[in-house]
């Protein structure tokens, strides 16, 4: 590659280095995505080294037979916390978010994401859900039921901590949603002029197939996590056998996202491996558009394989068989991929490096890892090491010595553009070896141990089971030498981040997009425009054979958006509605002791009930501040591809998680009904107030939409009225809402009635909707009422339409199961 970018002229003459305090407000403020990523992988990687020491503790409890060092619940309590942060803290943000922000927008050739604002404010939504959980060890002690949070064991008085999982779980998933919307914006809508679909990168494909998938499977992990808090709040249940719930219904909505979360993990790891193999082998991926096809397929045989998991569970057989064929085939796509990174290293002028070490590594004890699972996926097979020791060791084989292996290898490979810098390779190497054999070490034992009947779970074990003293010592000084391991990776870091910035703009040879922006890049990314062109997904080694060059830009002409500190307050704002939720509540209420003086709770009750009342003024103050600040400081034209907005793509996006929500919920509902445990009771809520209510949300989506029209065609003042009047019929609609809630609530008790109990988790979560909804079409009320909209800043109504419209569609089918059925 000897293509070079134009020389870049630094913005600004250098500086005083800026206190930790100044460098804490920028990135409190920032919508850069670069920071924003940096804020990503730092935050995974801290998750990832407190995951890493419980794991330590977890095997040090396990090397030797009735040890004591850690035992009861508090075993249980490190093993959900280790796994619950090296799932949601670690494997899932740093590939999506913390390696989708800084090179997403950097591979399309634009200056940043769709939603740079909204961006921000996932981020620390997402960092607070962390600092949520870690809240939980001072109020009670942390969940001690397992990552999973089975029902029943969820609910029982006795486990401390599970509210707080499940509001930090909700948290980090809005986060998630919002990235993977505004990712798939971006990609959809921006890229750089030129650059058609099958032109980006497979990295940019990796990423827009996970968030996809993300958006699609999400609905089933917050539907488990909200009726899981709402029977300990509530009483509210659609699980509780008690009356006609059925427990393993909350498995199947816990793995039809949980089982997918496993590609979640993996999809953006082998765009990752992808980008290293073709960059280290000097040659265009093997199969580029096979492996595109991959991506998408997983996307949708993920989605089909989920009841694998429940295989013990007493499903039908013919269910049984329908599930273990679609796993079978999901492995065909998987397999694939594998091949398209053998097919692209074959052959090749290869560096090797240590990105290129822990790619090939990644490949070995991947493919080890498949073969284990397509194992696993076999019914009689499956039904021997079931809840053994084998399901813990190839979960980790693909995850922790498979998935995360490309985690540290895109760290290697990026690290030079990100920061500047080389990590020393020496260190590199060792790194490699010790997190190489310490997993080996770590996971062989435990396949043969499961293989021997261990099961997982368990805090001890007896002495004279054969080999299983010996193979859990194995395992647990295969633990250590992973901690060595990451002890070199740390010092790697921290060494590398001394040292004076020499890299050049492409130290590797690469031949996508980022490798044009300076090392580390100047925050508008590029100051060049690039030819319009892009013959292959490798467009820098096109344009040197074809003699196109990049044509220099003033930075002092790209104008970036604004920083602003308001998402960040808003994102506060749910911190400490968070807070409240998890360890107080509205009133001082107990399923088992009912409503009580909200006083004669208990002082850490009364504390967070009022930081929960507290958090509501925080949150509408951020969020309106928010809506009143203009993205960019001067007039911009947008690049976009489509005729639609970024606002518009970005809420479409988000729409499909909102309808995957309701769709599990409503799925669950009908089975109760169509089986009969849910039959409704003599006195249900009145169908003429349901009529009534239909009426107002219909007329008011009618309303709004006109008001949209108004708004283009430059009526302001019809624009204003008719969104006063969305929202008066909205409040109506609430009026009515609340008013048969209270009527129905006191006629008969919810606890002891299914059909009850379903229809206030349901059309109460439509509520809810409703309440957001009608805060979003108040933004652009206040907007449009404060002078902040005009054919430069269309202000956030597009987006608030549409969302109002998916309320009314969700309210037809919600009379249609509940009043008309």
């Amino acid at each position: 590659m000897t293509i070079q970018a134009p020389q870049q002229v630094p913005s600004h003459a250098p500086s005083a280095r800026p206190s930790a305090w100044e460098v804490l407000k920028d990135y409190m403020m920032t919508t850069d995505h670069k920071k924003i990523g940096t804020l990503y992988i730092l935050t995974s990687i801290i998750g990832f080294a407190i995951a890493g020491f419980l794991a330590v503790a977890i095997r040090i409890q396990l090397a030797v037979p009735d040890n004591t060092f850690l035992i009861g619940t508090t075993y249980n309590q490190v093993l959900t916390l280790h796994a619950a942060l090296m799932l949601f803290f670690f494997l899932i943000p740093i590939g999506l978010f913390g390696f989708g922000n800084w090179f997403l927008p950097l591979q399309l050739g634009v200056r940043d994401v769709a939603l740079p604002r909204i961006n921000t404010f996932a981020v620390w939504l997402f960092i607070f859900s962390l600092i949520l959980v870690i809240t939980g060890l001072a109020n009670g002690g942390a969940p001690s039921v397992g990552w999973t949070f089975y029902y029943p064991l969820s609910v029982d008085a006795n486990q401390p901590g599970v509210s707080v999982l499940m509001v930090a779980l909700t948290l980090n998933g809005i986060a998630s949603l919002l990235g993977s919307a505004n990712f798939a914006a971006t990609i959809v809508n921006m890229r750089a002029p030129g650059m058609s679909l099958w032109k980006m990168p497979i990295f940019v494909w990796a990423i827009f197939s996970t968030s996809i998938l993300q958006l699609i499977s999400l609905g089933g992990l917050t539907a488990a996590a909200l009726v899981t808090f709402l029977e300990i709040k509530l009483g509210l249940s659609m699980f509780n056998p008690g009356i006609g719930g059925v427990p393993v219904m909350f498995q199947q909505f816990f793995w039809f996202y949980s089982h997918p979360a496993v590609y979640v993990m993996l999809l953006p790891y082998l765009g990752i491996g992808a980008e290293i193999a073709s960059t280290m082998a000097r040659k265009p991926l093997f199969g580029y558009r096979v492996m595109v096809y991959s991506l998408l397929g997983i996307v949708l045989v993920s989605l089909l394989v989920w009841a694998h998991h429940m295989f013990a569970v007493g499903l039908p057989e013919s269910w049984q068989i329908a599930f273990m064929i679609a796993t079978m085939i999901v492995a065909v796509p998987t397999g694939v991929k594998i091949f398209n990174l053998i097919g692209t290293l074959y052959g090749g002028r290869i560096i090797m490096k240590t990105p290129t070490y822990w790619l090939v590594g990644f490949i070995f004890n991947f493919l080890i890892g498949g073969i284990t699972g397509v194992s696993l996926g076999m019914i009689p097979f499956d039904y021997h090491v079931t809840m053994s020791y084998y399901v813990v060791a190839h979960f980790h084989n693909v995850m922790m010595f498979g998935t995360a292996f490309l985690a540290m290898g895109g760290l290697y490979y990026w690290w030079p553009k990100m920061t500047g810098r080389f990590m020393d390779e020496k260190l590199g190497m060792w790194h490699f070896w010790l997190f190489m054999v310490g997993s080996w070490m770590t996971f062989l034992p435990q396949y043969i141990l499961g293989l021997l009947g261990m099961p997982r779970r368990y805090y001890t074990y007896p002495a004279g089971n054969f080999a299983w003293t010996e193979l859990n010592f194995v395992s647990t000084l295969g633990a250590l030498t992973l901690l060595a391991g990451g002890a070199v990776w740390f010092w790697n870091m921290y060494i590398t981040a001394k040292k004076p910035a020499t890299a050049s703009n492409n130290p590797w040879g690469g031949y996508t997009l980022e490798w044009t922006s300076s090392s580390p890049p100047a925050a508008y990314n590029f100051a060049h425009e690039f030819p319009t062109t892009f013959p292959t997904e490798r467009p820098l080694y096109d344009w040197e054979k074809n003699g196109d060059t990049l044509t220099p830009v003033d930075p002092k002409t790209i104008h970036l958006p604004q920083d602003s500190i308001w998402p960040f307050v808003t994102a506060v704002g749910l911190l400490l509605m968070g807070y409240g939720l998890s360890f107080g509540w509205f009133t001082n209420y107990t399923p088992a002791g009912g409503l009580q003086p909200f006083f004669e709770a208990a002082p850490s009750h009364v504390f967070a009930s009022l930081v929960l009342y507290l958090s509501f003024p925080v949150f509408l103050w951020g969020l309106f501040k928010w809506a009143g600040t203009r993205e960019y400081a001067v007039p911009v034209a947008h690049h976009h591809l489509t005729k639609y907005d970024n606002g518009f793509m970005g809420m479409a996006w988000f729409i499909i998680s909102e309808i995957g929500l309701f769709g599990v919920l409503i799925a669950g509902y009908v089975y109760l009904r169509v089986s009969g445990l849910a039959e409704p009771p003599a006195l249900r809520p009145n169908v003429w107030l349901a009529a009534l209510n239909t009426l107002i949300l219909v007329s008011s989506s009618f309303v709004i939409h006109r008001a949209e029209q108004d708004n283009h065609h430059g009526k302001v003042t019809r624009f204003r009225l008719g969104l006063f009047v969305t929202l008066l019929l909205g409040a109506a609609f609430m009026l009515f809402q609340v008013y048969e809630f209270s009527l129905f609530g006191f006629e008969s008790d919810w606890k002891q009635n299914l059909w009850q109990s379903c229809f206030f988790i349901i059309v109460g979560l439509h509520g809810l909707h409703i309440l957001i909804g009608g805060t979003g079409v108040a933004l652009p009320y206040y907007q449009a009422m404060t002078g902040k909209m005009d054919k430069y800043n269309h202000g956030s109504i597009t987006p608030a339409s549409l969302y109002w419209h998916l309320v009314d569609v969700v309210w037809l089918l919600i009379v249609a199961i509940f009043y008309a059925w």
